[in-house]
């Protein structure tokens, strides 16, 4: 188990907050990749100041879309951007693949449709998950899905 004094070299160091538009970004093409890139989501919703609710959120998401990235996808990027607008702090995530690309989006977001041997529940449910989500993708070329979470006041 974790604990606040180990830290894994996933894990931002104590020190500065996040610099606006600041930019990491993570493969995601081996199955190792996904741990990482979990760790590393994680470790910037505690750097923003995200409550442990939308910690959990963030985290399901960005894990369930690189998964997706992953296994779909043929691997690909997970982009996350320190957001700093208006006074509001918040975080971006883009996951990028180079994979067939999803023929019907629509379709694609409806609960228990699957191409794979899932539930069919993980694009929904990242949607879900946050606050805005956008999804570009061109059959045959890949996918780019581009979401957002604000902390709350």
């Amino acid at each position: 188990m974790h604990s606040p004094e180990t830290s894994t070299p996933f894990e931002r160091s104590p020190g500065p907050k996040p610099q606006p538009d600041e930019t990491e970004t993570y493969s995601v093409r081996e199955e190792e990749d996904l741990l990482a890139a979990r760790h590393a989501v994680r470790a910037a919703t505690l750097a923003l100041g995200f409550n442990i609710v939308d910690q959990t959120r963030i985290v399901t998401a960005a894990s369930e879309l690189a998964r997706n990235a992953y296994i779909h996808g043929h691997g690909g990027t997970l982009t996350l951007t320190f957001l700093h607008q208006l006074g509001r702090r918040g975080l971006r995530i883009v996951i990028s693949d180079e994979g067939p690309g999803i023929e019907d989006i629509q379709r694609a977001l409806t609960d228990g449709y699957t191409t794979g041997a899932g539930l069919g529940h993980g694009l929904g449910g990242a949607r879900r998950l946050m606050e805005d989500f956008t999804i570009d993708s061109v059959p045959g070329q890949g996918t780019t899905i581009t979401t957002t979470r604000w902390v709350t006041p």
